[in-house]
């Protein structure tokens, strides 16, 4: 983990320790979780997504040479459309 300073409100601070009294658990653990849901609701940025992608590219292999300049012929006639 990499350790970070913040600065909260009085409110803040007082919500957090009551929170963490409570349920048994940090006011760190509170944040992180916070944190993580926060993050999981922002769109994805244009450089993550290309990380994301680029990550698969040469991963498989379909044993055709010309599948990049057919593809379509071979989805055709495997799908018989």
């Amino acid at each position: 983990m990499v350790r970070t300073q913040i600065q909260l409100t009085e409110e803040q601070a007082a919500q957090l320790k009551e929170l963490a009294h409570e349920g048994n658990e940090s006011i760190a653990a509170i944040i992180r979780k916070a944190l993580d849901q926060y993050l999981a609701k922002q769109q994805p940025k244009h450089r993550t997504l290309y990380r994301q992608a680029m990550s698969v590219v040469g991963k498989y292999q379909a044993g055709m040479h010309d599948l990049s300049v057919n593809h379509d012929r071979y989805l055709e006639e495997e799908f018989g459309a």
